[in-house]
């Protein structure tokens, strides 16, 4: 695993414009809920959807608004200044900025929110992907995510090219060069449980360490994907508990030398597992 422990492992949609859904959403086991002004709502929606999120952030804490992204419409579009607007409102403590493709539009949308205030770019096109690092490294950037389905529409791909596990590598590559935490991939549109985790899996192989889901249940499968197994569980483990008896320094397990990647490794792991409920299908 690549990422940081503390990291959020998953990310809720809920549309903006469904408040009933809110409470729901942030009881769901996500480790973060995006509230959508984007995709999920109508363009006739767009003010509803606004007014809904405003009413309710009204009524939130600090530790609910921690949880909290709100995912704008781009610079493209006839709502982008109201939902700029919105932000300054509810005093957004985080922002999903859609089809982002450079330092100063992500500097637009943070710069009015003032001191404290981080977004999450969603690369979405070849522009974007071109910019990864220089995004990656934008003051106030706290992670990349990947939308692979507007990536798949803007290069015209289908979901198995070469060319898609290709971008998604280079956003993992331009993360870790950043020193953020390995990148959020993109939604899964099956809700099949098993769909997700092997979507999940997949990602993982590639260097994200995040899921964004559009559906409560496909958190569970997004956090079991990224459970480590037995197996890999029990290596670390050994791993460790060989580290210690050596008190820190080189050591040899099972006819190789372990040096202190590996072992750093090792600790990523056990501290993983030890944040992610055992599923029934892992016993």
């Amino acid at each position: 695993m690549s990422m940081p422990p503390a990291a959020p492992l998953s990310y809720l949609f809920v549309p903006g414009h469904q408040p009933e859904r809110f409470a729901k959403a942030l009881a769901s086991g996500a480790d973060r809920v995006i509230v959508d002004l984007e995709d999920a709502v109508s363009p006739s929606g767009k003010a509803v959807a606004r007014e809904a999120i405003a009413a309710w952030m009204s009524s939130v804490n600090e530790e609910i608004r921690g949880k909290l992204l709100i995912r704008i419409n781009d610079a493209s579009t006839g709502w982008y200044a109201d939902d700029l607007q919105l932000l300054r409102q509810v005093r957004a403590a985080c922002v999903m900025l859609p089809k982002c493709e450079s330092r100063r539009q992500l500097a637009d949308v943070l710069a009015p929110l003032g001191a404290g205030a981080t977004a999450l770019p969603l690369v979405e096109t070849a522009r974007g992907l071109l910019a990864a690092f220089d995004l990656a490294t934008a003051p106030g950037i706290v992670r990349l995510a990947f939308g692979s389905l507007d990536y798949m529409a803007d290069l015209d791909i289908p979901a198995d090219s070469p060319a898609l596990e290709h971008a998604a590598t280079q956003l993992a590559i331009a993360s870790r060069a950043a020193g953020l935490p390995s990148p959020v991939a993109g939604v899964t549109p099956d809700i099949d449980a098993d769909r997700v985790a092997a979507d999940m899996a997949q990602a993982g192989r590639l260097g994200f360490g995040a899921k964004m889901c559009i559906h409560p249940a496909q958190v569970a499968a997004v956090h079991r994907a990224l459970r480590p197994g037995a197996e890999e569980q029990a290596w670390a483990q050994r791993i460790l508990s060989a580290s210690r008896a050596a008190g820190g320094g080189a050591i040899q397990l099972d006819g190789k030398m372990v040096d202190r990647p590996v072992v750093l490794k090792a600790e990523r792991i056990v501290a993983l597992a030890a944040r992610i409920p055992v599923f029934s299908q892992d016993t």
